[in-house]
């Protein structure tokens, strides 16, 4: 069955939930070893964030600024430093500290010189105690970036998967997403990250870019499976406020959601057909791939540490970070601010989102169900004493089943998992899942 009224289809990309937006000041700055007292220790993710990029991409809406002034980086990883030393202090010795994935993301972590990488590196080993050749690390990358020098670093650190940001092999396309690049040097990048050995090459790609066509789009496919690379993530284009491309939005474009929806299922068909399998609406890996751990999938559950002024921590009750912003001028006053704190500032947490039962409910039903594999529902009655989505969210999975999203219309089954026109509309049914609270919080936010 569908739906006779409309669903737009391209909403909000729900990577984390609930998002900055809702997030506000803390006015009681709770310590960290109060926060993390009673929270599991023996898997918890570690994320470091790098907020300097070479160039500021027309979509991007990330925490990051555009090129860095001489010392930038320096200070910056000196006051990473003083947070990581703080935050491991935090957490405190009387329970054993585990860290089973880690990451670096940003805007673009290899932006730091290869000796700058092999201090972030430290900081993630030496002060947080994070063993990086033995869990999963993933690392994002620009091609320009993506040096031998800096790979060499990465790969001898225990980097598992190298993310590149491609988004399109087409020099037209690159400049009309305001990703000014050649196809001939991001295809000597991806050889010099296939020089490295690092394990896993993703290559991320974009669809909807204006004047991009299907025969185009599979160019872009044809030239990146070249590659063979073991995971694929495609995404579609978002025109996001206070972006470069914001300034010219129109509002919302059906003919655009078409072509968007039709690309996808080109791109998804095209990767199922070449041995890719699909793990969530943008996510697509190699069915040979060598595989990687938790870090494959959101994470439903909490323990996530943040390092850097764009990172955002999870604990049960609180989710927190620094203050947010897209606009460049605020993000350079806030990464400003957190190179001159002193640590003790970092012993507290500063904006950030309480987390009551609802929401935590709510956050591992979207963050399940938005992955191919979909929810397991013992897992839920586990995690929440017995209650099944079911219970909790009646209305929600009775709309999504009348409209043919989940695979077997029955929200009392075992797994609920969403059919491929369900995970076709995975930026739609997220937002769904958003509590009243939560979507105020974001109406209500001020843009800077």
């Amino acid at each position: 069955m569908t739906s006779p009224d409309r669903v737009a289809p391209y909403q909000s990309y729900v990577y984390a939930y609930p998002h900055k937006t809702a997030y506000r000041k803390l006015d009681d700055r709770p310590p960290l070893s109060t926060l993390w007292a009673a929270e599991p220790k023996d898997a918890l993710s570690l994320y470091l964030h790098i907020p300097f990029c070479e160039i500021r991409c027309g979509f991007c809406n990330l925490f990051t600024r555009i090129g860095a002034p001489d010392g930038l980086t320096t200070a910056y990883l000196d006051a990473l430093d003083r947070q990581a030393t703080a935050v491991r202090a935090a957490l405190g010795e009387e329970a054993p500290v585990r860290f089973a994935t880690a990451a670096f993301g940003g805007g673009t972590p290899t932006f730091l010189t290869a000796a700058e990488l092999e201090r972030l590196c430290d900081i993630a080993e030496h002060r947080m105690g994070a063993d990086l050749r033995a869990v999963p690390l993933s690392v994002e990358a620009s091609p320009a970036t993506a040096t031998a020098d800096r790979l060499t670093v990465l790969a001898e650190r225990g980097t598992t998967r190298l993310s590149l940001g491609v988004q399109s092999f087409d020099d037209t396309e690159a400049r009309a997403a305001v990703r000014p690049q050649r196809r001939a040097d991001v295809e000597a990048a991806l050889g010099r990250v296939r020089d490295a050995r690092i394990p896993v090459l993703n290559i991320d790609l974009i669809y909807g870019i204006d004047g991009q066509t299907e025969e185009t789009w599979l160019r872009s496919l044809a030239a990146a499976l070249a590659w063979r690379p073991e995971e694929l993530y495609l995404y579609p284009l978002y025109i996001r406020p206070l972006t470069g491309l914001g300034r010219r939005a129109d509002g919302p474009d059906q003919a655009w959601d078409e072509q968007r929806l039709r690309l996808y299922r080109t791109g998804r068909d095209h990767l199922l057909a070449h041995g890719y399998e699909q793990q969530s609406m943008r996510m697509f890996r190699r069915a040979d791939a060598p595989p990687q751990g938790a870090d494959d999938y959101a994470c439903q559950t909490d323990g996530m540490i943040g390092l850097g002024c764009g990172a955002r921590s999870y604990t049960a009750r609180l989710h927190y970070s620094f203050d947010y912003a897209v606009g460049m001028h605020q993000i350079r006053s806030i990464i400003d601010d957190y190179v001159s704190r002193p640590a003790t500032d970092f012993a507290h947490a500063e904006h950030g989102r309480p987390m009551n039962p609802d929401e935590a409910r709510r956050r591992h039903l979207l963050q399940s169900l938005l992955q191919a594999e979909g929810l397991q529902v013992a897992d839920y009655r586990a995690r929440f004493g017995g209650r099944t989505p079911a219970d909790d969210f009646a209305a929600e999975l009775e709309r999504f089943a009348d409209r043919g999203w989940l695979e077997s219309g029955d929200p009392h089954a075992a797994v609920l998992r969403l059919t491929p026109e369900g995970l076709a509309h995975s930026d739609a049914i997220g937002p769904e899942l958003f509590s009243p609270a939560v979507r105020a919080a974001m109406a209500a936010y001020e843009r800077k």
